[in-house]
């Protein structure tokens, strides 16, 4: 569903709509919002779904209304459930596995943005102590995305979370204590709206911090933790996001950006900006 283009991080956490059944446009519900223009239910195809699995619309999904699809990002799990949990059998031609396919989506799609995370931390030079207990619990992860269907479906998502998010936690310290001083903590934080326009927000927990629609232009944002943190219609024209800490393509995907916004070079940068 993203629209993003050129994608410069590791190819199994990214989408690949040609290896996968089109299940992010089955699977999914959606409602009528500012989001998408029609209602849809768990399990029925969207109406702009063609039989190659591929969108009808995919060029215009924006001017269409489908505002929505332009920021979901799977993490690669559509072509994982597609093509390695069900072994390239397509919904269609076995009916019989469509619901348990359609029910592996969500669950596969919180293992692999784990695994993003982790293999995030891997990289952060800062956090080089806990790399064995990150490479181990990375190992632990994937080895869950290899699940058969049943046991996929069977797979506690809240305890992985839960055993993996300490780690992460140790990892974004040890990023953040790169920056010498008091740093602003606003976990969790209501900043919807905020006028954050120019702030020095260098190595910030704004882990989980709601930045709905927040004016964050030419904010310096650099080695700030920003995972779960909510960036829809977030300004972040000209702003720094270099260095920031387990970013997500479907978070800068949801906010406004222009070309003097500084991205992470794991990211790409969005059509829409």
């Amino acid at each position: 569903m993203s629209e993003t283009t050129g994608p410069t991080g590791p190819a199994t956490l990214r989408a690949d709509c040609g290896n996968c059944f089109g299940l992010c446009c089955v699977a999914l519900t959606f409602s009528v919002s500012a989001d998408f223009p029609v209602d849809k239910k768990a399990g029925d195809p969207c109406r702009h779904l063609r039989d190659d699995s591929r969108c009808g619309i995919h060029d215009r999904l924006r001017t269409q209304g489908y505002q929505g699809c332009t920021v979901y990002d799977c993490f690669g799990a559509g072509q994982k459930v597609s093509q390695v949990t069900f072994g390239g059998q397509d919904w269609r031609r076995a009916p019989e596995s469509a619901g348990r396919m359609f029910a592996a989506l969500p669950v596969m799609r919180q293992l692999q943005e784990l695994v993003w995370y982790l293999t995030e931390a891997l990289t952060l030079v800062p956090a080089r102590p806990l790399h064995a207990e990150i490479r181990a619990a990375l190992a632990e992860t994937e080895r869950l995305t290899r699940s058969a269907p049943d046991a996929l479906l069977e797979i506690d998502v809240a305890d992985r979370r839960a055993r993996v998010n300490p780690l992460l936690l140790r990892t974004s310290e040890l990023v953040r204590a790169q920056v010498r001083g008091k740093k602003k903590n606003r976990r969790g934080a209501d900043l919807f709206g905020a006028n954050l326009k120019g702030a020095d927000l260098r190595g910030a927990d704004l882990r989980g911090a709601y930045l709905i629609a927040a004016d964050l232009r030419g904010a310096d944002l650099r080695l700030a933790d920003l995972i779960g943190a909510d960036l829809r219609d977030a300004d972040l024209r000209g702003a720094d996001l270099t260095g920031c800490v387990f970013l997500t393509q479907s978070q800068v995907n949801a906010a406004k950006g222009d070309s003097a916004t500084a991205v992470p070079p794991a990211l790409v940068r969005p059509a829409h900006w």
